[in-house]
């Protein structure tokens, strides 16, 4: 089996797929409105995609293009609070042209507006991840982009390509797809030279790999839907260190997503060598900081080993102040750490439903929380425990 056919085989089992489009796909550049032919087509890969069991989340650019319209805005380069203002116009009309599209195939979205302080913030990225796993699970479709209403820095465009790999990375896809107005990867900007030669998968994010994405210049920056090769490898760099896949392929085309299952078009493609659950785990087990000591008794021990969740049952004795998401070592009761994981609960809470059934917390806490106090996907075992 050649590269290529062994990458489009994985893609043939992807079950969880971000995809991220520009604005210059969605929206056209001397109207400012809506392709509705080329969003109909993306519909049709979509609905594709979860009738073969796909869960599909999608960012979009395209508010404030959008807003600019809506606004009466003029054509040049905005001031931030003309970006924000037309963010704010553009986003309603961007989640309607979703809905409407979808609904044909009676498929339901949700929007989400993110910041990348909510995929740095413990607690904030929890959130964001436990709403878009609900999401997911319920089959909508998260429409995804930046809130560019409460930006505290310039708007630049393609910072939707680095929150696509955020996302990829809060929830642990395994695969994105960068639909792009350039057709992937190549040795020297194709544009202004002639023998630039297109890069078909890269394993490894090298100074030489970055020095092929060039560099954006302050324009560039604004103009609608450039925001380069950078902010790409960028964004590969976050999915292969998540684990997740991901391919730079040309949307220009309509059904662009079924295009990419065609092995003679080109793209490019970048492989992690690890998986998303794999690639967590590491991030969980590198925390330095332990905010917290969760004591669990000989049963609890046995269920990790086995790869369970930590229940409330389970849990002895909490130890420190720490709040919910926090990273917690897990003891047993002679002190030795099995593993380490992000709590479900603030330590207060924690000592409250200690001991108890997951059945009893609404009773003992007064809300229904979670059934586990640290998920079996929050969890990450020492190396000698996962090996016996």
């Amino acid at each position: 089996m050649n590269e290529i056919s062994h990458i489009l085989a994985n893609v043939h089992e992807a079950k969880r797929i971000i995809v991220k489009i520009g604005s210059s796909l969605l929206v056209n550049k001397q109207t400012n409105k809506i392709n509705t032919t080329w969003l109909k087509s993306l519909a049709e890969d979509i609905k594709d995609y979860h009738r073969k069991g796909r869960e599909v989340a999608i960012v979009s650019s395209g508010a404030i293009a959008l807003g600019r319209r809506a606004l009466n805005l003029h054509s040049g380069i905005l001031k931030l609070e003309e970006s924000q203002a037309a963010a704010a116009a553009g986003q309603i009309h961007l989640a309607h042209a979703y809905e409407e599209t979808l609904k044909k195939y009676n498929i339901k979205i949700a929007q989400n507006l993110l910041t990348f302080e909510d995929s740095e913030n413990r607690r904030r990225y929890l959130n964001a991840r436990n709403t878009l796993d609900t999401l997911l699970r319920l089959k909508a479709i998260p429409i995804i982009n930046e809130n560019d209403t409460i930006a505290t820095n310039e708007i630049r465009y393609g910072d939707n390509d680095r929150l696509a790999a955020r996302v990829a990375q809060m929830i642990s896809a395994d695969t994105l797809i960068l639909l792009s107005d350039i057709d992937g990867l190549y040795s020297r900007d194709p544009t202004q030279h002639i023998n630039a030669t297109p890069i078909n998968h890269v394993i490894k994010i090298t100074p030489k790999i970055k020095a092929m994405a060039g560099k954006v210049n302050a324009r560039d920056a604004f103009r609608m839907g450039s925001g380069g090769m950078v902010t790409k490898i960028q964004a590969a760099s976050i999915c292969m260190d998540a684990g997740c896949r991901m391919v730079i392929a040309d949307g220009r085309i309509n059904n662009p997503l079924k295009a990419i299952e065609d092995v003679s078009r080109r793209q490019t493609w970048f492989l992690p060598k690890i998986k998303p659950k794999a690639a967590r785990k590491q991030w969980i087990a590198g925390s330095l900081k332990r905010d917290g000591i969760i004591v669990i008794d000989d049963g609890a021990v046995n269920a990790l080993k086995k790869g369970k969740s930590l229940l409330p049952a389970g849990v002895i004795h909490v130890d420190g102040s720490f709040e919910r998401g926090d990273t917690v070592s897990i003891q047993d009761k002679q002190g030795h750490e099995l593993a380490c994981g992000l709590s479900a609960y603030s330590s207060e809470d924690a000592s409250k439903i200690k001991g108890y059934k997951s059945e009893d917390i609404e009773d003992v806490l007064g809300y229904k929380g979670r059934s586990a106090m640290v998920h079996a996907n929050d969890l990450a075992l020492r190396a000698q425990d996962e090996d016996e």
